[in-house]
């Protein structure tokens, strides 16, 4: 009798999304990531980050933040979509803990875009409770789970968790998407993930 193992060319690929939701370019990303799960079998394995995890820190941030606007800006007019930064002072911990709600509600999709662009397009502060009330009122999330999520302190743990895990992958900044050990940095890179994913025949027919 074989030993050998078989494989189901037809079995979903994990791809790990490395996000925060303080990230103008995840921002970009949110309006085309997920193409890559209607286009390919993957499955989406959402990886939220809390504070500043992922991203540049305060002091690096206050030399390059005039040249990253400028960037998103013509980046947005080329995408046809509107970029009104939030207050300088927003903090994306709260809205990546009650993310993981959304998530278990089958909501993650739709508040990762309204976040989003309640805090880019509409430049509202996304780290009040009281914005994000607004986009559990849009999608159909309950108060009482927001309320929940927001005061769970694991979710904090989580987020953490992840940044270590991301960090002893190689990955250094947001988003990032992983494969087994590839990983694609950057909105930018979206397509080149596709073209990895196709490499590897998980395009669906």
């Amino acid at each position: 009798m074989s030993n050998d193992k078989v494989v189901d060319i037809h079995a979903n690929k994990a791809v790990d999304v490395y996000f925060n939701f303080r990230s103008p370019y995840c921002y970009l990303a949110s309006k085309n990531m997920f193409a890559i799960f209607d286009e390919y079998q993957v499955d989406l394995l959402w990886k939220p980050f809390a504070g500043w995890s992922g991203r540049s820190s305060p002091e690096r941030v206050k030399t390059k933040i005039h040249l990253v606007r400028q960037d998103v800006a013509r980046s947005c007019r080329k995408m046809g979509i509107p970029f009104s930064p939030p207050p300088i002072e927003t903090d994306p911990t709260l809205a990546g803990a009650i993310s993981f709600a959304a998530e278990r509600e089958g909501l993650l999709k739709p508040y990762i875009i309204e976040v989003m662009r309640k805090e880019w397009a509409q430049g509202r502060n996304i780290g009040e409770i009281k914005v994000l009330l607004e986009v559990a009122d849009i999608i159909g999330l309950s108060h009482g789970l927001v309320e929940q999520a927001s005061a769970d302190e694991s979710y904090l743990v989580k987020m953490d968790d992840h940044w270590q895990e991301a960090q002893s992958k190689g990955v250094i900044g947001v988003p990032s998407f992983t494969v087994e050990d590839q990983v694609f940095w950057g909105n930018d890179r979206i397509d080149s993930l596709k073209d990895h994913l196709h490499e590897l025949r998980l395009r669906k027919i």
